[in-house]
C-alpha cells in the first residue's frame, strides 16, 4: 500500500475512534438524564403520597442533582473520555434514589418524634451536600491523577496512613451503637474504615502484582488441601490479624468482613489458587466465631440473626444479649411490601427506629418498591460490580487489572454483608449500603472508588482503540512441583 493509502486509513481509523468515543459519552449523558428524571418522578410521587402535593423543595433539587451529574460528566468527557459510560449513570441513579429514600423518611421521623428527639432531625439535606463533596472528589481525581499507575508510587505510605487510619477508632474514637468505628472532629464525625478499603486495593494490587508467584508456590498437602509455604503465609496470617483486632476492640464486623475478604480475593485473582481462598474462609468464620461467643456487641447481634422473633417473648424468655428489634422490624417491612410495595411514601419502615435511614433503608426499598423494586436495586450494584470485572479484563497492566477487581471485589462485599444482615442472611453489620444510605463517610469514599474505576476504564479504553491494543492477561503464574524444596523457576 503506497503512502496515500496509508494515511486514508489512519484517517479513517481515527474517525472511527472519535465516532466511538463521542458515542460513549453521548450514552453516558443519556443515562444521567434518564437517571435524574427517574429520582424527580420518585421524588413528586413520595411528595403526593405524605402530603398530597409535590415538594415545594423539587425544583431546587432537581437542579442541585443535575448540575451535579453533569459536572461529573462533563469531567470524565474532557479527563477520560474513554471511560466506561455505565458506571456515573448508575451512581448518580442509586444516589438520588438515596436522597429520595431519606426525605421520605425524615417526613416521617419528625411525625414521629418530638424535635428534641434526634432521630427526628432530617438528614436529607445534609447527605445531599455530602453527594455533592463526592462529586467534587471524583471531578478532581479525574483531573489531578493522569494515570492509575501513579499510584504504585505511594504503595506503602498509603497503606501506613490506611494502618494508623484502621486502628485510630479504637483509642481515639467514640462509642456510637455498640461500635467504636467513628472519629469526632469538631462538629463532624468520620468513619475513617470507609476510606481505608479504598487504600488498602491500591496497597493490595501493588504488592500481588510484585509477588504472586512466591504466593503461588505451593508448600504441602493437608487432607487433600493445597497450602501455601510457610513464609509465603505471612501476609494472610497478618492481614487476618488485623480484621480479628479490628473486630475486637471496634466491634465493626463489616469493616472487619471486608478488610479480610478483599485480601483474599484478590489473592486468588492474581495466583489462581483456590486453596487460599479455602484457607481465608475458614480463618475468617473460625476468628468470627470465636469473637462473637465472646464479645456482646458482636454476640446479640448473632443473636439477632438467629431469633429475630425472639424480641418479642418477655424479657426473662429472650435469649441473652438480644436487645433489638431491627431485624424484626425490617423483615415485617419485606413481608408488607409484596411483589410490588406499597408505594413510596406509603410504608411503615421508619418503625425500624434509627437504622432505618442507614444501613436498613434497604427494608423501606423492599416495603414500599417490593421485590421488584430491591431486585432492581439490587441489579444496579451488579451492574456497577459487573462493570468494575469487565474493566479488570480489559485493562492491559496487571497492576490495573488487580486494582479494578479489587474495587470491585470492595463493592460486592459491601452491598453482600448489608443486604445479607437486612435480610436475615447473615449476622448484622452496621455498614452502610454504598450511595445509597445516610452516611457522609461512605458517600465521599464510594465516590472516590468510582473516580478511580472511571480511571482505570478510561486506559482500558484508550487501549483497545491502539493498533495493537487488544487486553491481555496476567502472565502465568509460576508452577512448581509439591516438593517442599521446590524453589521458583522464574520472574
Amino acid at each position: 500500500m503506497d503512502d496515500r493509502g496509508q494515511a486514508q486509513v489512519r484517517k479513517s481509523r481515527i474517525t472511527d475512534i472519535q465516532q466511538w468515543v463521542s458515542h460513549r459519552r453521548n450514552t453516558e449523558l443519556a443515562l444521567i438524564v434518564f437517571a435524574i428524571v427517574v429520582v424527580v418522578l420518585g421524588h413528586a410521587t413520595a411528595g403526593l403520597a405524605l402530603y398530597g402535593s409535590v415538594p415545594s423543595g423539587l425544583p431546587v433539587y432537581t437542579l442541585g442533582l443535575g448540575a451535579t451529574a453533569i459536572a461529573a460528566h462533563l469531567a470524565v468527557r474532557r479527563f477520560a473520555r474513554h471511560a466506561d459510560p455505565i458506571i456515573l449513570p448508575v451512581t448518580v441513579l442509586l444516589c438520588g434514589l438515596g436522597l429520595v429514600l431519606m426525605d421520605r423518611l425524615d417526613y416521617s421521623y419528625a411525625q414521629r418524634f418530638s424535635p428534641e428527639n434526634y432521630q427526628s432531625a432530617a438528614t436529607a439535606p445534609g447527605q445531599a451536600v455530602w453527594t455533592v463533596i463526592g462529586a467534587g472528589l471524583l471531578i478532581a481525581v479525574l483531573v489531578l491523577l493522569k494515570h492509575h499507575r501513579v499510584l504504585q508510587r505511594y504503595t506503602y505510605l498509603g497503606m501506613a496512613v490506611a494502618m494508623m487510619l484502621l486502628v485510630a477508632p479504637a483509642f481515639f474514637g467514640a462509642d456510637q451503637f455498640g461500635a467504636k468505628r467513628w472519629i469526632s472532629i469538631g462538629p463532624l464525625s468520620m468513619q475513617p474504615g470507609e476510606f481505608v478499603k479504598v487504600m488498602i486495593v491500591v496497597f493490595f494490587a501493588s504488592y500481588l502484582m510484585a509477588n504472586r508467584d512466591a504466593l503461588a508456590l505451593v508448600g504441602r498437602k493437608v487432607a487433600g488441601l493445597s497450602l501455601p509455604r510457610g513464609r509465603n503465609a505471612g501476609p494472610v496470617l497478618l492481614v487476618w490479624a488485623v480484621s480479628m483486632a479490628v473486630l475486637i476492640f471496634q466491634r465493626d464486623l463489616g469493616t472487619s468482613l471486608i478488610f479480610f475478604g478483599v485480601f483474599v480475593v484478590m489473592l486468588y485473582i492474581a495466583t489462581e489458587r483456590t486453596s487460599w481462598v479455602i484457607l481465608g474462609t475458614l480463618m475468617a468464620a473460625g476468628g468470627a466465631f470465636v469473637v462473637g461467643s465472646i464479645e456482646p456487641h458482636v454476640k446479640g447481634r448473632v443473636q439477632a440473626w438467629l431469633n429475630p422473633m425472639a424480641i418479642f417473648l418477655p424479657e426473662d424468655q429472650r435469649p441473652p444479649g438480644l436487645i433489638s428489634e431491627q431485624s424484626a422490624q425490617a423483615l415485617f417491612a419485606f413481608g408488607e411490601g409484596g411483589l410490588l410495595g406499597t408505594g413510596l411514601g406509603q410504608g411503615h419502615s421508619y418503625l425500624i427506629g434509627f437504622a432505618g435511614r442507614s444501613d436498613f433503608i434497604l427494608a423501606t426499598v423492599g416495603e414500599e418498591l417490593g421485590l421488584i423494586g430491591v431486585t432492581l436495586v439490587l441489579f444496579l450494584y451488579v451492574l456497577l460490580i459487573a462493570r468494575g470485572l469487565s474493566i479488570a479484563v480489559s485493562v492491559t497492566d496487571p497492576f490495573g487489572k488487580l486494582l479494578a477487581a479489587g474495587l470491585a471485589a470492595v463493592l460486592a462485599l459491601q452491598v453482600f454483608v448489608v443486604a445479607g444482615g437486612v435480610t436475615g442472611l447473615i449476622p448484622l453489620t452496621g455498614k452502610a449500603l454504598p450511595f445509597l444510605a445516610q452516611g457522609g463517610s461512605s458517600t465521599v469514599a464510594n465516590w472516590l472508588l468510582v473516580a478511580l474505576l472511571i480511571k482505570v476504564s478510561d486506559s482500558a479504553g484508550q487501549a483497545s482503540t491502539q493498533p495493537e491494543g487488544n487486553a491481555t492477561i496476567l502472565t502465568p503464574v509460576v508452577k512448581v512441583p509439591d516438593e517442599p524444596s521446590a524453589r521458583p523457576t522464574g520472574g
